[in-house]
């Protein structure tokens, strides 16, 4: 299965787990590409503070994970954009990464993956499953192995 990770990450984090995610998908036999949404503005991201630059297209890809961080409790606006102006994705697999510092999963993570997961399904895309990795020190290590596992199990390879 042709496999693209799409994300926007702010400090890296999200970048480091898509990279993870990326690396056990080749793994089990798909061809991955993680491509990063790109910005031009001001850090961190403001709503109509921002232009995207780099938005990557899904059409190419039998199955996407959209992965982006959590921002003063909700979602990153930039991924907020890049999601609202998506094609049509019907019957395209998706599955939803979402990345944040809190451990409790209802400050922003739960929102987000819900954002993301109603913006997928109205465009005709199939959301499989969803996992949130909590940057938390204490959290981090297992949190992002069990999102990159999880999300793994979503894609089996054919």
């Amino acid at each position: 299965m042709k496999i693209g990770i799409i994300y926007y990450s702010q400090t890296g984090h999200t970048r480091s787990v898509a990279g993870k995610l990326a690396k056990a998908l080749e793994e089990a036999g798909h061809g991955v590409s993680t491509e990063e949404i790109t910005i031009k503005g001001e850090s961190p991201a403001q709503p109509g503070k921002f232009e995207i630059v780099r938005a990557p297209d899904v059409a190419d890809y039998d199955a996407v994970v959209f992965g982006a961080p959590v921002q003063a409790f909700s979602l990153n606006p930039v991924m907020k954009k890049y999601m609202q102006n998506l094609p049509r994705m019907e019957g395209k697999k998706v599955a939803i990464l979402v990345t944040k510092q809190l451990p409790v999963l209802w400050l922003g993570g739960t929102g987000a993956v819900a954002f993301m997961k109603k913006e997928c399904e109205s465009r005709g895309a199939r959301v499989l499953g969803s996992k949130i990795a909590v940057w938390a020190e204490s959290r981090r290590e297992k949190s992002v192995k069990d999102a990159v596992s999880g999300l793994s199990k979503l894609l089996p390879s054919s």
